[in-house]
């Protein structure tokens, strides 16, 4: 008798299908042009193929373009698997290692034989144009399930010691799944989860484009074998893809470390790797942005503290950082050299004796519960705010350094709230309206928020959890944030290890996304490192302790304040905000004039009585970013006035007297938490 099942669709409506039936099944069933247009499905909430059978009742929906994010996803795993397909095709002898999708793209790791060698990027037109042969046969990708000893041996009789290593590794309770393209012994397949397309001719053949190779290792580990990595990025359609490298040409232009060198604001060199040298110019910008910060959080009745860079370690095992951070910690033993007397033959000092070990703090938490601890703290104390402008260190991989927004020294616009429970939802609210105030105030208008809950290597019990995610939950809704204007969405497993925590994700003016503010409901470290207050009821309590961050660290934000204004900062952060530029010489006097009068109003700017043309120095202020260039000449001493130019306008110059002018640039220059005062 044929067992009958029931699905459950979007609309709350439910269909009786028999035990087997596949998603492309139902999609024909609604209509032929559902069946066309449908890439996946989701099974009670797991994303599936369109051929896998559904054998119990389920919620089903089903996938197609209009579903974005899933179609993106979909997309890109098969890019990934028709570059892997095209490579062995034109180089049998390479092996294949992993291909996953990523934000933008997709990537695949290989293993060259050593007579072909590492691939390179002038490989790249033709592994392209395979691709596009592949797509066009339109090939069936079909999910087999095999088991572990046939798949290992399958592996190994092709050759394939990375896969073979890979399957032998994977759970015992894992289903092991081959994905199958083609059909006959010509059949390409590779080891994979899945979900696919039906087949490769799903894809558009003028969506995608390979974009880079770069080196990698086995499984990440510098100990493994190295591979070659080649990237793409793929899209739905070719109308994405143009999108896309324009946003990546507009990128390029936008490049924090190009502008930076331009604006000369700081520079990078080897004997200082991850640190940055910050200039003059650079620096002021930090200045005002600390200063910005540091006005902010004092009207928001936070006390700002300072904490050693240096701490034993046993502070950092006590509190679990040891264990998670310690491969990214700078170490440094607490040795005393012994030197030999004087006369003995070898007067080199010599290390004796067991060393204490001390690190270079990765973060400032610690060391605030060490403060919150001096003296007995009352429910009355609380909430306690203490910030820190806190320098800190990670090792970070040198592959992963980038520029200033991903360094190993840094500086945080950290703090630490402790509250009570009854305390906690309130307290996270107000640094939503916080935070919202400085992202608006900084020129961003769009930010996401997300919910990061609970991984699965964590300290605290589940009931812990439930609480402090579900208080996070209250406390955006109660700040009216929890909608989709917000973005607002739960990432199961990307909580810290201590706490779940809400993540802010900024959008800049090329559509790119930046998570940077931070808070987490953390009862774990208080616990760890018995930080306690006395209740009203005369007992001792456990605090619960917000981490939270604004701008997250000074390097990387002003790394993307580079990038989102292009370098044109608002005129208050503007390292230079009006240069003086003469036509002739005899206005070189009056330019002095005009540049003290400005300096003296607030105004930071310079005179640029070179010896050279007008145009010359426009050109060369305009690509330094300076806003506004003042233009004097013999006229304008005499009339007491300026040509003013505006950075980036189209507008021809504009003749102003000198206190129309100063007036005009005083208030564009007031920090925004400084208007209306």
């Amino acid at each position: 008798m044929t067992k009958m099942i029931t699905i459950t669709l979007p609309d709350g409506s439910a269909r009786e299908v028999e035990s087997g039936t596949t998603p492309a099944d139902i999609a024909a069933a609604i209509g032929p042009g559902l069946a066309k247009a449908a890439l996946a499905a989701r099974v009670d909430g797991e994303l599936v193929d369109i051929g896998r059978p559904i054998e119990a009742d389920a919620a089903f929906a089903l996938v197609t373009s209009r579903d974005e994010k899933d179609a993106l996803e979909l997309a890109r795993h098969d890019y990934a698997h028709v570059l892997a397909e095209a490579v062995q095709a034109l180089w049998p002898d390479t092996q294949i290692t992993f291909g996953p999708a990523t934000d933008d793209g997709f990537y695949y790791d290989f293993a060259p034989s050593a007579q072909r060698g590492p691939f390179t990027e002038d490989d790249l037109p033709v592994i392209e144009d395979k691709m596009r042969e592949i797509i066009a046969a339109d090939q069936p990708l079909v999910r087999e399930v095999w088991s572990r000893a046939d798949l290992i041996a399958r592996w190994q009789a092709k050759g394939e010691s990375f896969k073979a290593e890979w399957a032998a590794e994977l759970p015992d309770n894992e289903t092991l799944t081959v994905y199958r393209s083609g059909t006959g012994e010509d059949a390409w397949l590779d080891m994979c989860r899945g979900p696919h397309l039906a087949s490769t001719g799903r894809l558009d053949p003028k969506a995608f484009k390979l974009t880079k190779v770069a080196g990698a290792y086995w499984r990440g580990d510098q100990n493994n074998p190295q591979l070659s990595r080649i990237y793409g990025t793929g899209w739905l359609d070719k109308k994405q893809l143009a999108a896309h490298l324009m946003r990546l040409e507009e990128a390029a232009k936008r490049d924090h470390r190009k502008i930076g060198q331009e604006m000369d604001l700081f520079h990078l060199q080897h004997e200082a790797q991850g640190s940055v040298f910050w200039h003059p110019k650079g620096y002021l910008i930090w200045r005002e942005l600390e200063a910005y910060m540091r006005r902010k959080l004092d009207a928001a009745g936070y006390d700002e503290v300072k904490t050693p860079q240096l701490m034993d370690a046993k502070q950092w095992e006590q509190s679990g950082h040891w264990g998670k951070y310690r491969e990214n910690m700078f170490v440094v033993p607490d040795e005393i050299p012994h030197v030999p007397e004087e006369g003995a033959d070898d007067d080199t000092p010599v290390i004796t004796g067991d060393a204490d070990m001390m690190a270079l703090k990765p973060m400032n938490c610690p060391a605030h519960i060490l403060i919150f601890k001096q003296g007995i703290k009352s429910y009355r104390d609380l909430p306690v705010r203490m910030a820190e402008f806190g320098c800190c260190h990670r090792n970070e991989p040198h592959g992963a350094l980038h520029g200033i927004l991903r360094v190993r020294q840094f500086t945080q616009d950290d703090a630490h709230i402790f509250v009570t429970e009854d305390q906690l939802i309130e307290e996270v609210r107000d640094f939503c309206d916080l935070l919202d105030e400085v992202y608006h105030e900084l020129g961003f208008d769009s930010y996401a928020i997300k919910l990061a809950l609970r991984p699965d290597a964590r300290y605290g019990s589940d009931a812990e959890w439930d609480r402090a995610e579900q208080q996070l939950r209250d406390a955006v809704k109660l700040a009216g944030r929890d909608t989709d204007e917000y973005g607002w969405e739960e990432l199961p497993g990307e909580g810290a290890f201590y706490a779940p925590k809400l993540e802010f994700h900024l959008s800049d003016a090329i559509g790119r996304t930046w998570q940077v503010g931070t808070i987490q409901a953390d009862t774990v470290l208080p616990e760890r490192l018995d930080a306690s207050y006395v209740g009203e009821d005369g007992e001792r309590h456990r605090p619960v302790m917000l981490h939270r961050a604004i701008l997250g660290t000074f390097e990387r934000f002003i790394g993307i304040l580079i990038e989102h204004h292009a370098g044109r900062f608002p005129l208050w952060l503007a390292p230079v905000q009006a240069v003086v530029a003469t036509i002739v010489s005899d206005a070189d006097d009056y330019a002095d004039e005009v540049v003290a009068k400005l300096k003296a109003a607030g105004i930071r700017a310079e005179a640029d009585t070179r010896n050279e043309k007008i145009n010359y120095k426009v050109r060369e202020h305009s690509l330094a970013k300076v806003p506004n260039l003042l233009v004097v000449g013999k006229r304008e001493a005499e009339q007491g006035t300026i040509a003013l130019r505006r950075l980036g306008s189209d507008e021809h110059q504009k003749v102003m007297t000198l206190d129309e002018m100063i007036a005009t640039l005083r208030d564009e220059a007031t920090p925004p938490d400084r208007k209306g005062g």
